[in-house]
Parts: C-alpha cells; structure tokens; sequence
C-alpha cells in the first residue's frame, strides 16, 4: 500500500502529503482496533479510508478537499 501511496503523491493533480507509517502491533489499542485490517490507511482525523488494498479513488477524493 505504501508504494502505491507514493504513486499517488507524484500525479500532477495531487497535492503533496506525508505518510506517517506506524507498527500496529506495538501498540494494544491499535491492535484491538485494526488487527485484521492491516495495513490500514487513516485520514487526518483517524477515519479509515481503506484497508488491505489501497482505495485510489477513495484517498484521491479525500485529498480534493486540500486542494
């Protein structure tokens, strides 16, 4: 997922982004929320956008508002 997210960083179209990539299984709390789901993508807020698969046009839409 993170290397097609980086894909997606380098369209003309895209606004610029960080990813912040974090190890779900050093933290309890994270592993009762995403165990199965990883990897897991989170907006800003901490809302799913999609998980196992990266949801290209879902994180495209998302990053229109930024624009």
């Amino acid at each position: 997922m993170l290397v097609a997210l980086n894909g997606l960083c380098g369209e003309p179209s895209s606004v610029r982004f960080n990813i912040d990539v974090i190890d779900v299984d050093k933290d309890p709390a994270l592993v009762a929320d995403y165990d199965e789901l990883v990897p897991v993508l989170l907006d800003t807020d901490g809302h799913m956008l999609c998980h196992y698969f990266l949801d290209s046009a879902k994180v495209r839409e998302y990053l229109s508002a930024f624009r």
